[in-house]
């Protein structure tokens, strides 16, 4: 079958890959659909390695993903053949103490699709256990369901946060994770975000999405604007999305006394904060790393209309173009939130 092959740091094909997947009682075997380009597949594909995770074979990328179910095993009941599905990319060690919490993604086994040494999913077929295989209903489509990994992220934070009816929030950043939290937060209740970028487009698309207030932050000065829209107290919520190490520093100037701060976005490097800032406040932190289980919820917003990630979709490549698609979001082209890849021209 081919696949999409990150051969080393710098260098993709779409070449023939032999994987050999046995289905098990409990998994089944999906025929992909939509696969989403992510911001750690390109990560790997420029750098070669996230901080301790270092590509040192080929490895296939992908991890954002819908398809059809092809095959169920013995013991799988909740699902059949031709049952459209997403499913969430990473496998905990059941055992593990993280998991028998119900931590399950700060297991450190857990075995997370294009996270090296593990391949991901861009390729033809996927073999994948049923208890984190969901069923879609039939008006979501395979695109909407292949963003409901990234807006896991999106809701998690918002789970993390504690978010009530009301609230104002920041969102730091306008790409992918920043919007699919925009409108988790929004679904969650909040009254107003305010979103910060530098990228206009990004921000005029954010405007889109409801009650939102776009700061570019070349230009404007967050803090002063959230203290003219808030009658100089402040924001509830401060979601750093962007990763980027000053903004992430700068968290606790627009909150309010006893706000919240959730740190989404991981930075590459080492960041410090002014203790001191949060100590006066007395500021709730929190962090994220991916999500847990909240896949159901997530496809049960998409099938209400609460959320709709649509407009987040802004360029889709055909599979025989995986290639040039990955070339493309390496660029960082303005204005593109989240490109997806057709798989339906390898079957």
């Amino acid at each position: 079958m081919k696949a999409l092959i990150l051969e080393e740091k710098g260098r993709l094909s779409l070449r023939d890959h032999v994987i050999e997947e046995e289905i098990g009682p409990r998994d089944v075997r999906i025929q992909l659909k939509v696969v989403g380009v992510c911001g750690s597949d390109v990560h790997y594909y420029t750098h070669g390695a996230i901080g301790p995770f270092v590509v040192r074979d080929p490895m296939i990328l992908g991890h954002e993903a819908a398809g059809v179910v092809t095959e169920v095993g013995s013991d799988v009941h909740e699902l059949k053949v031709g049952d459209r599905v997403c499913m969430e990319p990473g496998i905990p060690d059941p055992t593990s103490r993280a998991t028998r919490l119900g931590l399950y993604n700060l297991d450190p086994a857990v075995r997370f699709w294009a996270t090296p040494p593990v391949h991901g999913v861009l390729r033809p077929s996927v073999v994948h256990p049923a208890d984190f295989t969901f069923k879609l209903p039939d008006n979501v489509s395979f695109e909407a369901a292949a963003m409901v990994e990234p807006l896991a992220v999106g809701v998690h934070a918002a789970t993390k946060a504690h978010v009530k009816p009301g609230d104002i929030a920041v969102v730091i950043g306008a790409g992918p994770i920043g919007l699919v939290t925009v409108l988790a937060a929004l679904a969650a209740g909040c009254a107003r975000v305010i979103v910060t970028d530098i990228d206009d487009d990004k921000l005029g698309l954010a405007e889109k999405l409801g009650a939102v207030t776009p700061v570019n932050v070349r230009s404007r000065s967050l803090t002063e604007i959230v203290s003219a829209e808030t009658d100089g107290w402040g924001v509830d919520i401060v979601f750093e999305c962007s990763g980027n190490e000053k903004a992430a520093a700068d968290v606790f100037d627009p909150l309010r006394p006893g706000g919240c701060v959730v740190y989404v976005g991981i930075p590459l490097e080492p960041i410090t904060y002014d203790v001191a800032k949060a100590q006066v406040k007395e500021a709730r932190v929190e962090h994220v790393f991916r999500y847990a289980h909240v896949f159901p919820r997530c496809i049960a917003m998409l099938a209400s209309g609460a959320i709709d990630v649509s407009p987040l979709i802004t360029r889709t490549f055909p599979f025989s173009e995986s290639v040039k698609a990955f070339e493309y979001a390496a660029s960082a082209p303005k204005g593109e939130v989240k490109i997806q890849i057709n798989m339906q021209d390898q079957e």
